[in-house]
């Protein structure tokens, strides 16, 4: 089932100058459970992130660069459903898709655990669902960034090129107050402009030029990988690793927010096979090779698999100190 639409009067989210694009919907979920942190959970790029925010009403806004322009959607309960409002030119364009954002064409039903950690965390975490947002260099240059670095180096190099290169969000997220205390959200750059960033520019974000290199790559190809939204997931993951730097773990990345793709793996992580395998086999010594046998039973559907362990935090005792954190800007 993928729910239904219910069209509201085309109204702003709060007390602000209505702007061109701005307009509502209400998405009837489903049946069964819904959690629309969880679903977006994946979409934010740390608890700093420019481009997402949430409320202490369950509510979330995010701020990104359709195929018609920028756009901010705000989305939240109301009206038995999820109520959305959209800000600016990509409003219609994020208005429409939002069923598949929120998950409606993901199957939860095509899960069956096979291990009891796992039917433990899907009952205790019932409302996770794949979120799809049609849309693939927001993912993947923010996954470029992470690549061989921290969650916290990678994060802080995002923030700092979005809110220097970007611009404001379409709406009233765009109009408020800036600062570290701020809410004002941005929209990452075009490709046009992410191509122009000069190699200081990088520097001080604290990217290495490995990594600047790739984003460079991908976004002279732009439309070529924002293509990939609409394939299936091999041949789209086969679509990105023709950029050079992009990899099965990029890839995999990505396409599990582009497409919803419920069966992307991710390889070559530092961490996730000592999670994967000391949560399914008590093995925290597990490689890639040994994750992808004890995920085997999931073909399909390995993806919503990790989310569920991970989202049952058991992973394994810690041995060793965190991994320092860099300053590339500071060399």
């Amino acid at each position: 089932m993928a729910g239904r639409f219910v069209p509201r009067p085309r109204t702003p989210a709060l007390p602000a100058t209505p702007r061109a694009g701005a307009g509502t919907r209400v998405w009837v979920p489903p049946t069964g459970a819904f959690d629309l942190g969880l679903v977006l959970g994946p979409l934010r790029r740390g608890p700093a992130d420019p481009t997402f925010r949430t409320g202490a009403d369950g509510s979330a806004v995010r701020a990104t660069r359709t195929p018609d322009g920028p756009g901010t959607l705000r989305v939240g309960p109301g009206d038995g459903g999820v109520r959305a409002e959209a800000w600016g030119p990509g409003a219609d364009w994020l208005l429409e898709r939002l069923p598949e954002l929120l998950g409606a064409s993901d199957d939860p039903a095509a899960f069956v655990p096979r291990h009891r950690l796992l039917a433990l965390s899907q009952r205790r975490r019932p409302g996770l669902r794949l979120c799809r947002t049609g849309l693939v260099l927001e993912s993947l240059i923010p996954t470029i960034l992470e690549q061989k670095v921290t969650t916290i180096e990678a994060n802080r190099s995002w923030r700092h090129l979005v809110r220097t290169h970007g611009e404001p969000a379409p709406g009233p997220y765009g109009d408020a107050p800036d600062g570290p205390r701020g809410s004002r959200l941005y929209v990452m750059p075009d490709a046009r402009t992410w191509a122009m960033i000069p190699s200081w520019e990088w520097h001080r974000a604290g990217v290495d030029s490995k990594r600047s290199d790739t984003v460079m790559r991908a976004v002279r190809a732009a439309r070529r990988l924002e293509e990939a939204a609409a394939m299936e997931p091999e041949p789209a993951a086969a679509r990105l690793r023709l950029i050079p730097g992009i990899g099965p773990w990029t890839a995999a990345e990505t396409l599990q927010r582009s497409n919803g793709a419920p069966d992307a793996v991710t390889v070559g992580d530092l961490h996730l096979p000592g999670i994967v395998g000391y949560a399914l086999a008590g093995r925290a010594d597990t490689d890639d090779a040994g994750m992808l046998e004890l995920l085997e039973p999931y073909a399909g559907q390995r993806h919503r698999a990790v989310r569920l362990i991970l989202l049952s935090g058991r992973t394994p005792p810690r041995r060793a100190p965190r991994m320092a954190v860099g300053r590339i800007a500071h060399l």
